[in-house]
């Protein structure tokens, strides 16, 4: 495989910066101001990163690889599918701690090279499912103090 046109790494981080640029922008428009603390963090890192590659794309100073082979791409598609189901519908109709959990649960079962036949490792997934959700919900409602999509179940 040859290496990416440099025109195609200006273009896609373009895009990137282009949507760094309008999340951060949402993010400072939003009120309470006080519940939009950390997104506004979060989306300022991102919209800067993204706009220091774009702009290291346009003078040519990057490293533009081979790009994802179609390989690799299947293997990554259904984790695709699962994070737009995640953030088109199932954070806002199921609750962020519901969706997040249920959306975790799957990616781990698909990646998890364990059996699935096994009842050991569905044991392990659920348990690093509760331990991730912990985590989750000690740094965004106790530490954080941070609003999240709330509808069905929390």
């Amino acid at each position: 495989m040859t290496d990416l046109p440099r025109s195609q790494h200006i273009v896609a981080s373009g895009l990137v910066a282009a949507i760094g640029i309008a999340i951060a922008w949402v993010s400072f428009t939003q009120e309470p101001a006080q519940a939009f603390v950390f997104p506004r963090l979060i989306s300022s890192i991102f919209a800067v990163l993204a706009v220091w590659t774009f702009g290291k794309a346009l003078m040519g100073k990057t490293k533009v690889g081979n790009g994802i082979s179609a390989a690799s791409m299947r293997k990554m598609l259904p984790g695709l599918i699962v994070a737009i189901v995640y953030v088109f519908w199932a954070a806002k109709f199921l609750g962020f701690y519901t969706a997040t959990a249920i959306a975790f649960f799957v990616l781990l079962s698909l990646y998890d090279p364990a059996p699935h036949t096994a009842a050991k490792s569905w044991i392990k997934r659920i348990a690093i499912t509760a331990g991730f959700m912990a985590v989750m919900y000690g740094l965004f409602a106790l530490l954080l103090n941070v609003f999240t999509p709330r509808e069905i179940l929390f």
